[in-house]
Formats: structure tokens, C-alpha cells, sequence
């Protein structure tokens, strides 16, 4: 048994794009002969994936990177904090390198210069999905890299760069490789998942020796072939977003939908710069609801933003009412260093943005709890991710329903859940409400 295996340890923090670029250095640590380590003191060195898009994020970061120099002294920093090569070397002045976000080669080339790579790889103990972090039975899939609109309140096009769409044929084939790994749930994630192919002007690739455009619309209806749950997230509202929406209404495509509309005030999406700020949204969301009605749309919004009035904050709690999201997360405001949005006048109070915020809440607290009560009594069907125990010993499985993307909405708890295990598609009456959450049971076959 060989006993001279480098050991790279590694700390992933941020978005689930973040998570993707993790995963592809994970893979290639594991294609060259690298042993991955979950201890700091037995790791050769560390890699620390960050996140740097606001204030507690890069608090978060710097935090990770001094725990890792402090246990373990060697430390390359990637991810999108690293862009910001002067914050990271500025507190941490002694790390071996510093990347920015989807910097493969780069953070393999230091890891190289300061661990070597085994002589003899053993490449065939990759499986060809990859390394990744998620559970075993769901995948997020990244289709770009990179964003074109340039938001004033985002730096994210500083530190990933414009718009760069992925072959369609590559993300297909990962797709059909997570596929027959066993995934029961692809999750497609960008910056802007509806501007897919835009960089490529749409151009056709092969999957399969067929062809098949560089578009949203068709790479969704190809990744509806592949016979598991395909979730879209960080979608824009752009006219052919519509296209999409009857996939869902005929079960090819999860009928789901998350799109940050971020404000509902012209005159603030004017300020904020976004894309859709032209766009009739409550007419888009009506029609999308006419064709499918049982789509879940997921957003975010910010409260507080610059220039923000007591009017229109009141219209952004009109949106809401009118919109019934069923899933909404709303930030207060927060200075990004280098953001557009730092220098506007008019900048909102902080105990003010507090305030706004909670009223948001408030609103959009009754509009999601009604939608919940109206699922008593319905059947669902859902996606199992663990199993656990009550207080009797009974086992409960802690499931997910169309409805429900992993980490940032709601769960189905769900009674009678013996002989269940994560993966397994199984329907269930939903018989109360718990919070953000939903209780269902007993679960019979999908």
C-alpha cells in the first residue's frame, strides 16, 4: 500500500456555483493521484474555495483561510474572494497562491508547484461524473461561466468575467454521466441561466450524434429526455423564458422557477441597472401560471436599496400581493466593495433597511404560509434526501417536493418512512403545515 499519496485538504464556501468549480478541482485532485483529506494536520496542503459577493461572505472567507494557515500553514485560496487578490494577501500575506473564481489550471498548477503530483495516476478510480459535494442523488449542473448585465449593486462580472456559455454537448453528456451515477435531480445553475448561448449566438452543437442549438429552451428539452427532475434556477424573465414554461406544464421539466425580479419599482430597477426592468413581470407571471398552474416561482428581492422611498418600498409590497410568489428571500441592502451602487445618492438608513425588511417578511410570510395550507390534503410527490427519527423511534424520511430546491426552501416530512432511502421517488399525502415546512404520509411508490 502505497504511503506517499499527497493529501490536498479542502474547504468550500459560497453558492452552489462556487460548489460546481469545487467539484471540477476535486475531480481533477482525484483524476492525478491526489488523496483528498478531511483533516487539516494529515493534509500536504489546503485549498479554500471562498466567496467574496458581500460583506459577511468575505468576513466568512478571510476567517476559513486564517483557521487553515493557523492548523495547517499551507494554503491556496481560490474562488471569488480571490479575485480580490489584495483583501486575501493583505490579512493572510503568507498563503502559497491566490485565484479567482473558475481557475482550474491555475489552482492545479499550485498545488502542483507545492505538492507534486504521484507518478503513476491512477485516473480510472474517477467515476465519470466527477467528485462532487452533493448527495448522491442530486447534481447541480453549471451551463456558463460569467455574466454580461452589469448590475450596479453586483460584482460578480468583475470576478468571473462576461458571459462564456458551455458546449451544449459537454453539459449534456454530464448530465447522462450524473445520470447513470444513480441522480435523481439535476439542478441548472448559472449566473443567468436564460442568456445560455447568447456568447455562442445560439450555434448548434451534437449529443447523441444529433444536433442541438446552444439555447435554454432546447437544452431544457433535451435534459427532459434523461427521465429525472430537472429544476432551472437564476432565470431572468426575458420574452423566450415562455417557451420553457410548457414543458413544465407537460412533466417534462420540473414546474419550477427561480427568478431574481430583486425590486418592483421601475425607477429602482432603472437604478439597479437589471436587465428585465422593461419587462411587465405580473403579466409574465400571470401568463406563465395560465399555461402551467402548478409552477412554484422562487425569487429575490432587495429592501433598502439606494434612493428607496417610503413609495416605493409600498410598491414593492403591492408586487407582492399581486405576484403570490410561493418562495421569496429579501436582503437589506448591503455596501459591496466595488459596486456602482455604493456611490449613488440618497443611501437608505440602516435602521430604516432593518425595518423595510421585516415588513417585507411580514407580507411575504402570510402570502407563502396561505400557499402551504392549501397543499393540506393534496398528494405530492416527493424526492427523498434522508432519513431520521422522531421522538418515539419511529423513522421519518426528510423529503422534497417539486416545490422545494435543496438548502433555501421548504422540506416534506414524511410519517411511515421504513424501507425509504435517499433517492427514492415516492408519493404521499400532505396532511399539516410545520412552519416553512410540510408533514405527508404514508408514502406509497411514485
Amino acid at each position: 500500500m502505497k504511503t506517499n499519496i499527497p493529501k490536498i485538504g479542502f474547504v468550500s464556501l459560497g453558492c452552489p456555483k462556487a460548489g460546481s468549480d469545487a467539484e471540477r478541482i476535486l475531480t481533477q485532485l482525484r483524476a492525478e493521484g491526489y488523496e483528498i483529506s478531511n483533516s487539516y494536520e494529515q493534509s500536504d496542503l489546503v485549498v479554500v474555495n471562498t466567496c467574496g459577493f458581500i460583506d459577511s461572505a468575505v468576513e466568512e472567507s478571510l476567517e476559513a483561510i486564517g483557521e487553515a494557515m493557523d492548523k495547517n500553514g499551507k494554503v491556496i485560496v481560490t474562488g471569488c474572494l480571490g479575485a480580490k487578490k489584495g483583501v486575501v494577501e493583505s490579512a493572510h500575506p503568507n498563503v502559497l497562491a491566490v485565484t479567482g473564481p473558475h481557475a482550474l489550471e491555475e489552482v492545479m498548477a499550485a498545488v502542483h508547484k507545492n505538492s507534486p503530483k504521484p507518478h503513476d495516476p491512477y485516473t480510472d478510480l474517477v467515476p465519470p461524473q466527477g467528485v462532487r459535494l452533493t448527495p448522491q442523488h442530486y447534481a447541480y449542473l453549471k451551463i456558463s461561466e460569467g455574466c454580461n448585465h452589469r448590475c450596479s449593486f453586483c460584482i460578480i462580472p468583475s470576478m468571473r468575467g462576461n458571459l462564456v456559455s458551455r458546449p451544449i454537448g459537454d453539459v449534456l453528456n454530464e448530465a447522462e454521466n450524473l445520470v447513470n451515477a444513480g441522480v435523481s435531480e439535476i439542478l441548472v445553475i448559472s449566473q443567468d441561466t436564460s442568456a445560455y448561448g447568447v456568447d455562442m449566438k445560439f450555434r448548434k452543437g451534437f449529443w447523441n450524434g444529433r444536433p442541438v442549438r446552444t439555447h435554454m429552451t432546447e437544452l431544457s428539452q433535451a435534459l427532459s429526455e434523461l427521465g429525472i427532475w430537472i429544476r432551472l434556477h437564476y432565470v431572468y424573465p426575458y420574452p423566450h423564458v415562455d417557451d420553457v414554461i410548457p414543458l413544465m406544464a407537460e412533466g417534462l421539466i420540473l414546474p419550477y422557477l427561480d427568478v431574481p425580479f430583486q425590486h418592483a419599482t421601475p425607477r429602482i430597477l432603472k437604478s439597479m441597472k437589471r436587465p428585465a426592468s422593461s419587462e411587465n413581470n405580473l403579466s409574465r407571471i400571470k401568463a406563465w401560471r395560465e399555461i402551467c398552474p402548478e409552477i412554484t416561482i422562487r425569487s429575490t428581492f432587495i429592501a433598502g436599496f439606494p434612493g428607496e422611498t417610503e413609495d416605493d418600498f409600498k410598491e414593492l409590497l403591492d408586487f407582492l400581493e399581486d405576484a403570490q410568489l410561493d418562495r421569496v428571500g429579501c436582503f437589506a441592502y448591503s455596501a459591496v466593495d466595488g459596486a456602482k451602487a455604493n456611490d449613488l445618492p440618497d443611501q437608505v438608513p440602516e435602521e430604516i433597511k432593518k425595518e423595510r425588511l421585516s415588513r417585507f417578511m411580514e407580507v411575504q410570510e402570510r402570502i407563502s404560509s396561505a400557499k402551504l395550507e392549501r397543499k393540506i390534503g393534496t398528494m405530492q410527490t416527493v424526492l427523498v434526501d434522508e432519513l431520521t427519527t422522531d421522538s418515539n423511534d419511529n423513522i421519518i424520511a426528510i423529503a422534497r417536493s417539486k416545490a422545494d430546491a435543496p438548502e433555501i426552501d421548504g422540506v416534506v416530512y414524511v410519517q411511515d418512512a421504513e424501507g425509504l432511502t435517499p433517492g427514492d421517488f415516492v408519493d404521499v399525502n400532505i396532511l399539516d403545515v410545520n412552519g416553512h415546512d410540510l408533514v405527508g404520509g404514508p408514502p406509497t411508490a411514485a
